[in-house]
């Protein structure tokens, strides 16, 4: 079987863990929170509401590249959440050994903003949706991935992205 990721993606807010801690569970793979791969740099500045400039995100892109390369070399596949923002860090995901596809989570701004106002125990603060909004590179046609328009719970958009992945 050759080794694949799935890198669940978007702006915060959007469920990228929920779904990617979900398929990774239907999937029998092991689930990789990008946000957990951050330096504490990274955590400070964004938890101070502080945008992370591509500077700040190439380490922490490498170090998501990296554990993905590293399961792949065990043969084993992966589920991964990460913001995976703009092309050029995908590009650098993409570098991972294994197949990387992406699922983008889309969620309507005026949601976004309600779910990250409304949410406990994660450091990304409201603040700096716009910036990552601002940010934001939808896949392209070229790119190995689904977009995936968030309306519904979270067992619909789970089915949705399974779906997309078949």
């Amino acid at each position: 079987m050759r080794v694949e990721h799935v890198v669940v993606m978007g702006v915060s807010g959007t469920g990228k863990s929920t779904v990617g801690q979900a398929l990774a569970d239907l999937l029998g793979r092991p689930f990789l929170e990008g946000d957990a791969l951050h330096p504490e740099a990274n955590v400070a500045k964004m938890s101070a509401g502080v945008p992370l400039g591509d500077d700040d995100r190439w380490p922490w892109l490498r170090a998501v590249r990296d554990a993905m390369s590293g399961h792949a070399a065990d043969g084993t596949s992966t589920v991964v959440a990460c913001s995976a923002l703009r092309r050029p860090y995908r590009d650098v995901l993409r570098e991972a050994d294994g197949r990387v596809r992406f699922v983008l989570l889309d969620v309507a701004p005026g949601a976004l903003r309600d779910r990250i106002v409304h949410r406990s125990g994660h450091w990304m603060p409201p603040s700096l949706l716009e910036s990552q909004l601002a940010t934001l590179e939808p896949l392209q046609a070229d790119e190995d991935g689904t977009i995936l328009l968030v309306t519904g719970p979270p067992d619909e958009v789970i089915a949705d992205a399974l779906a997309a992945l078949a």
